[in-house]
């Protein structure tokens, strides 16, 4: 019992038991049909052959009596044709054998038809008989050997049990043949997902050339493998950067606070200490905030909330919100020329500052007098998102470290390197791509998002 429930565990020998029993099945239904094709129309026959006989007598012995039933049986099995086939008897009331290959009456019999078992010539035989008594107390029996049809039932049950035997040889074959691919195919998953777990996250499934269910789950599992490596690549340098970045802010605000402690130190320097200390805190509960904010949209967490957005609407409401910034120091900002309607699927407030953090990066590194164009329109049936400056731009060799958390190209202006990380995250989230050129002056960044979800 134990090893029937180890071989029913293994799948290989579930896939080959299912298909040799569907095999089983199929080799029965068609041994069926074959059957009822032959045996059964061949039984059908004779039994119409022999009631037609019977009533021919039956006539024949109402008109001439006795004796024209014995001449018609005897010219009957005297012509040569399936006359080892026929069986016949004609017998007199009280029992005598007047005509007929049979040596006496079926016993049990009556007026009736069906198989039977008979004495013919001393030898028995299984017939299909008919038996009718006649009006003067004469008994006819008319009948037809079954031996052609007992050859073919033999032949039906010997196929059967060759069906079987070939079923059997299936499951046999089979359970070698489907558990010898599916450890191949499965123990490449297995073996990687041993390596992953020991903490090789560079490991990868192998995929073979064939475009199987098996190397499409290869595929998918490897694109996962990637996207798990890259989220946990991001959570060490997320790490590395919080513990480099934030160890001297916090430092600086213990030591003030510390100096503020000291005997004789002036209440006005004391408060300026603790201006000071709740100045850095709340700086770094919005550097939290926004890496909360990164690790959300990375997770997809509110990808279930996506509702129709207009891109061209929230680019609007955002141009006239930095309004007055770009008047303080003297930029301009532009609606790019669009005639369409940009409505794409995803979070409106998650996009609105995709479009706020990029107008607020062009202002803050274009510089006093830049001029910032915002817009949206359709490329090729994708949403196209851009916003430029006039500005120094960003060298190419530095275009790549852009998006990247707690990279600050120019460190001498305010922020936390987390703008544009937010970008990207969010970006991905709506399955968009996030792309910069050269705007010759100024950078122009550019964002792809698909039309459907």
């Amino acid at each position: 019992m134990g090893t029937l429930r180890r071989l029913w565990a293994s799948a290989g020998f579930r896939l080959a038991f299912q298909y040799a029993v569907l095999v089983a099945i199929t080799m029965m239904a068609a041994l069926a049909i074959v059957y009822l094709q032959t045996v059964g129309v061949l039984h059908q026959r004779i039994a119409r052959q022999v009631g037609v006989t019977v009533q021919q007598l039956v006539a024949r012995f109402d008109g001439e009596g006795a004796a024209g039933v014995v001449q018609a049986i005897d010219a009957a099995l005297a012509d040569g044709r399936q006359s080892d086939e026929e069986m016949y008897l004609l017998a007199a009331p009280d029992g005598r054998r007047l005509a007929g290959n049979l040596d006496a009456l079926p016993e049990g019999m009556g007026d009736s038809d069906g198989q039977r078992r008979a004495l013919r010539r001393g030898e028995p035989v299984t017939g299909y008989l008919a038996q009718r008594r006649l009006a003067d107390g004469h008994v006819l029996v008319v009948g037809h050997d079954l031996r052609d049809q007992e050859t073919l039932e033999s032949l039906v049950v010997s196929a059967s049990a060759a069906a079987g035997v070939v079923a059997l040889l299936l499951l046999v074959g089979g359970v070698f043949v489907f558990r010898q691919e599916l450890d191949r195919a499965v123990g490449a998953v297995r073996h990687t997902a041993t390596r992953i777990a020991d903490g090789d996250l560079r490991e990868r499934v192998v995929v073979e050339a064939q475009d199987d269910e098996f190397a499409r789950l290869g595929q998918d599992i490897n694109a996962m493998l990637d996207r798990i490596e890259s989220l946990m690549a991001g959570v060490r340098h997320v790490s590395d950067t919080i513990a480099h970045n934030l160890r001297t802010p916090l430092t600086r605000v213990l030591l003030g606070l510390r100096a503020a402690q000291a005997e004789g130190v002036p209440p006005s320097e004391r408060e300026q200490a603790v201006a000071t200390a709740i100045a850095e805190l709340e700086a770094l509960g919005l550097v939290f905030e926004k890496l909360l904010q990164i690790a959300e949209a990375e997770a997809g967490a509110r990808r279930r909330d996506f509702a129709p957005v207009a891109l061209h609407t929230i680019v609007d409401d955002v141009l006239e919100l930095y309004d007055a910034v770009a008047e303080a120091q003297g930029a301009t900002l532009q609606r790019e020329a669009a005639d369409e309607e940009v409505v794409v699927p995803g979070d409106r407030d998650l996009l609105a500052g995709v479009v706020a953090n990029l107008v607020d990066n062009a202002l803050k590194y274009g510089g006093t007098g830049c001029t910032v164009t915002a817009g949206a329109h359709w490329d090729d049936g994708r949403a196209v998102l851009t916003v430029r400056d006039d500005g120094p731009g960003v060298p190419p060799a530095e275009r790549e470290r852009i998006g990247t958390r707690f990279v600050r190209l120019r460190p001498e202006l305010p922020g936390q390197g987390l703008g544009l990380a937010s970008v990207h995250a969010v970006v991905a989230l709506h399955g968009g791509q996030v792309h910069y050129a050269d705007a010759a002056p100024g950078l122009q960044v550019r964002i792809e998002l698909p039309r459907h979800g």
